[in-house]
Order: structure tokens, then C-alpha cells, then sequence
């Protein structure tokens, strides 16, 4: 039990000290270009998505 309790008093001393956390306003920008990176992925997704499903019902309705 001792060493958990060592453990995490490190841990939380180590995260207190020794890590540079960024600024808030880094870390704005920073999900601003996630969001705007994920829209765009799924953007590009659904047209492909969008352009699969049409070819693939002209493929099949060729053969009905």
C-alpha cells in the first residue's frame, strides 16, 4: 500500500511541476483545427460515400 501511496504522490508531483501544461488559449486554436480538420473529413467521407452508393445502384440496375 505504501508504494501506491508513494506512487501517487510522485505522480501528482511530477504533473504539478515538471509538466509545461499550455495556455487556454492555445488550446483553443488548438480544437478549433480539430473541429474544422474533422468536418472536413467528414465532409469528404460522405461524398465519397454519396458517389459509392450511386455508382454501385447503376452497377446493379445495368443487370436487372
Amino acid at each position: 500500500m505504501s508504494k501506491l501511496i508513494t506512487f501517487v504522490k510522485d505522480s501528482y508531483m511530477e504533473m504539478t511541476t515538471k509538466v509545461s501544461w499550455p495556455k487556454f488559449s492555445e488550446l483553443q486554436s488548438s480544437s478549433i483545427l480539430v473541429l474544422v480538420a474533422s468536418l472536413i473529413f467528414a465532409l469528404v467521407i460522405g461524398i465519397m460515400d454519396f458517389g459509392f452508393e450511386n455508382a454501385m445502384k447503376s452497377f446493379y440496375n445495368a443487370f436487372k
